[in-house]
């Protein structure tokens, strides 16, 4: 039987901190092939939930940079993840995500980016939460940033996700 376990916002927010302007030699650093963003706010939810899902082409894992799942470094198949969206993910192990408004949000939750209007582009992680721009700051790779002002992006559409908690097996 499947349980849901607390997820640890300051684990996750202590390795944003700790790994915003740095690589963590652990993980590939994906800066040269798209952008690093996704894989760093995996590395710090990784860091608040503990395990990974190694479910194939749905799961949300690292092993190695050639083997890792979608939802680990792409911005969209993250937040389809967390989310759960699809039959498949509904009982994975790992984080569980509801999408929320951004006054919503807590620290070690996710805000989505687009720069275009049409696709979500960045993913930083929240590191202090607010009700406005203005008070959230985040962290993130691709542009390097701790304790970031949100406001301090420019972009067209944002969409975030708190996690509620994390399955465990």
């Amino acid at each position: 039987m499947r349980h849901i376990r607390e997820y640890d916002r300051g684990k996750a927010v202590a390795y944003a901190h700790a790994w915003a302007y740095r690589r963590n030699p652990m993980y590939y650093d994906y800066e040269d092939l798209g952008g690093d963003c996704t894989n760093f706010a995996s590395q710090c939810i990784y860091a608040g939930s503990g395990i990974m899902d190694f479910t194939p082409t749905f799961g949300w894992y690292y092993i190695s940079a050639d083997r890792k799942a979608p939802a680990w470094t792409g911005v969209p198949y993250l937040y389809d993840y967390l989310i759960r969206r699809g039959q498949e993910r509904r009982w994975a192990l790992g984080p569980i995500g509801e999408a929320c408004e951004i006054s919503d949000i807590l620290p070690g939750d996710i805000i989505q980016l687009s720069f275009d209007g049409e696709r979500y582009q960045h993913c930083p992680i929240v590191v202090r939460a607010g009700t406005t721009p203005e008070e959230i700051l985040v962290a993130a790779h691709s542009q390097d940033a701790d304790d970031r002002p949100l406001s301090s992006y420019t972009y067209q559409r944002s969409r975030a996700v708190h996690i509620k908690g994390v399955l465990w097996p």
